[in-house]
């Protein structure tokens, strides 16, 4: 029995790979269940069970009241069996005794094996899950078990299974069953048949995590990056900078020949990625964002009515180029800069600025200055409606007179002044306002909204919604829906800013023990000062002026001979007295016992009275002749 119960007990280990304590607990709650099975007991009384895993036996414990005659025996004991398990039991007593019934365990065996079955399956599913809640955000690997019109199901670790919608798959792809596939873990639900796991392949962090895994600069943090605009199976573009000087993030990305990117385009099907860097000012970032177009010049304006545009201006032969097939590169660029792109060519923009400069009576003295350069540019662009060609220069004049007047006119954009409310700031986690509000955890359409109104971190939006939140609900795009799942975000801010606020509460307790301890000795210390104010003041001179310095006017100064004998008159008799007073000096002074040293060794005064003067001997440290002074 012994082997058999213990070599089933090891196999159910290793099949379910679950700790020993949650199959020893489920087998316990199950012979629990099988004895009020057994014996149809109630579920109101208190019933343990206890299983020895060497040789297999079950011992069932239940609470049974004290009485002298037993008429029930599921739910009463006499008194001497009682007291077999608790001495000082007596009638009317509630006491748990050994309940066991006979050939209770082939009953157990067949009754509890539903039991213990559905206790193995909920402890399974809570592993799972608490396993892939870890792994949240990171990338999988797992096979392709089948394939139907929702979506793909993949068998994975522990023996879980994910769900790929068809909408989280990059658009061309095509998998046969037995395929491996390497997909990011975007969202885990729990559900009465188990961990629902929802994976991804079209997510904007997948493609940062395989960047993360072909460029080990990524992972070591050395090029970081900073933004991920993509639309998957077509395009993407990244934008990453170096946190060290000499790295040059682009090429770490692309590698050699390309081959790191190359990987990354391959797992992706084909989908081009276009690697950038990011620069702190938004015209240079943006003319960037544009590639592979070339761009005459970016004109901000952060004050416009549906939000912060800019101006990008291109050649006419650039045009479609920036713009992209159905407007791609320009959408991709806006998502990837957090700015409204609007897109021109540049006789479209000379057109523009001319007209404004007609039509705006502000622009007036601009104009008059810019008199003759308008009359040769409306000249160029007659020739231009008649289907004439313009020579190189003349567009050089065009994108010079649109730089000029765009840098004089559009409005710069004002950084955004951060008023930090120590108040307000307190109620929100530390880390909220170092995570861009794009990895924050808001559907990636509502962090587009937030960015592109100025809100760059989770830690800015929860400020705002803070101090006024009708704020955040007057930005275009942001209704009903998405202001759940901003209040949702808040929700947890507010629960990890309490979870991390309680331990310090308890901090002041400890220090009060300090505080009394103060409160009780001040009044010591005051009490002398009350009742001999004339001490204090003399006692600032004798701390001010340590003994030793006072030596040194009596060197400087002449003294008379009758003020040396009124002053010191044992110099004459022992003038290594000095040297013994300035040592105690400097002890009353609280001066170090170092100094005393070093001043001895170094000084000594004697009188001379055959010049009635006294000199000091300056001994010097290696040993040579002392010199003297008068």
């Amino acid at each position: 029995m012994k082997n058999e119960f213990t070599l089933a007990f090891n196999e159910v280990l290793e099949e379910k790979q679950l700790p020993k304590e949650i199959i020893l607990k489920a087998l316990e709650s199950a012979m629990i269940s099988a004895y009020r099975r057994a014996v149809n007991a109630s579920n109101a009384q208190h019933v343990e069970a206890t299983v020895d895993i060497d040789t297999g036996k079950v011992t069932i414990f239940a609470e049974k009241e004290v009485v002298e005659e037993v008429q029930d025996e599921r739910t009463e004991v006499t008194l001497e069996e009682a007291r077999r398990y608790n001495a000082e039991a007596e009638l009317g007593d509630m006491v748990v005794v050994e309940s066991t019934p006979k050939d209770f365990g082939r009953v157990a065996a067949q009754t509890a094996r539903q039991v213990i079955q559905q206790r193995i399956r909920d402890a399974e599913r809570q592993a799972q899950l608490a396993f892939f809640n870890k792994q949240l955000g990171e990338i999988v690997s797992g096979l392709v078990q089948a394939v139907n019109a929702q979506g793909l199901t993949i068998g994975m670790d522990m023996k879980a299974e994910g769900t790929m919608p068809r909408k989280e798959m990059i658009p061309g792809e095509r998998f046969r069953i037995h395929d491996r596939v390497r997909s990011l873990i975007s969202e885990v639900k729990d559900s009465p048949r188990g961990p629902q796991i929802i994976l991804s392949r079209t997510h904007r962090n997948f493609l940062r995590r395989l960047l993360e895994t072909e460029v080990p600069e990524i992972y070591h943090g050395v090029v970081e990056i900073r933004s991920i605009a993509r639309e998957p199976g077509e395009r993407a573009k990244v934008a990453v900078s170096a946190t060290q000087a000499g790295i040059d993030p682009v090429g770490a990305c692309v590698g050699i020949r390309g081959v790191r990117i190359q990987a990354i385009v391959k797992e992706l099907h084909d989908e081009k990625i276009d690697v950038i860097e990011w620069n702190p000012d938004p015209a240079l970032f943006i003319a960037k964002a544009i590639s592979p177009a070339r761009v005459t010049g970016v004109y901000l304006n952060d004050r416009a009515t549906g939000g912060k545009t800019a101006t990008v201006v291109v050649p006419e032969d650039q045009l479609s180029l920036a713009i992209g097939r159905d407007g791609q590169n320009a959408r991709l660029a806006a998502k990837l800069t957090g700015w409204r792109i609007d897109i021109k060519s540049l006789p479209e923009a000379v057109s523009d600025t001319l007209y404004r400069l007609q039509n705006e009576p502000a622009l007036l003295p601009i104009a008059d200055a810019e008199a003759d350069t308008i009359a040769k540019i409306e000249e160029s662009l007659t020739r231009k409606a008649d289907g004439r060609p313009l020579m190189p220069e003349e567009y050089d004049v065009m994108a010079r007179f649109v730089d000029r007047v765009e840098k004089r006119t559009a409005r710069k954009p004002e950084k955004k002044v951060e008023v930090a409310i120590p108040e307000v700031d307190a109620l929100i986690p530390v880390d909220a306002f170092d995570t861009p509000i794009l990895d924050g955890p808001l559907p990636e359409h509502v962090a587009n909204l937030l960015q592109e109104a100025g809100y760059n971190t989770v830690g800015e939006v929860a400020r705002q919604m803070k101090t006024a939140p009708d704020e955040v609900l007057r930005i275009n795009g942001i209704g009903p829906k998405a202001m759940a799942e901003i209040i949702k975000m808040m929700d947890e801010l507010d629960a990890r800013a309490a979870a991390a606020a309680a331990p310090a509460v308890a901090e002041p307790t400890q220090e009060a023990p300090a505080a009394e301890i103060v409160e009780e000795i001040s009044p010591v210390v005051e009490k002398p000062v009350e009742a001999e104010p004339e001490m204090l003041v003399q006692e600032p001179p004798v701390r001010a002026v340590p003994e030793p310095e006072l030596v040194t006017p009596v060197l400087e100064e002449e003294p008379s001979l009758e003020d040396l004998f009124t002053l010191r008159p044992e110099v004459l008799a022992n003038p290594e007295v000095v040297e013994e007073e300035e040592e105690e000096g400097d002890a009353a002074g609280k001066t170090g016992k170092k100094k005393a040293k070093k001043k001895r060794k170094s000084v000594e005064v004697v009188y001379d009275p055959e010049r009635d003067m006294t000199l000091a001997h300056k001994k010097h440290k290696r040993g040579g002749e002392g010199w003297d002074w008068e």
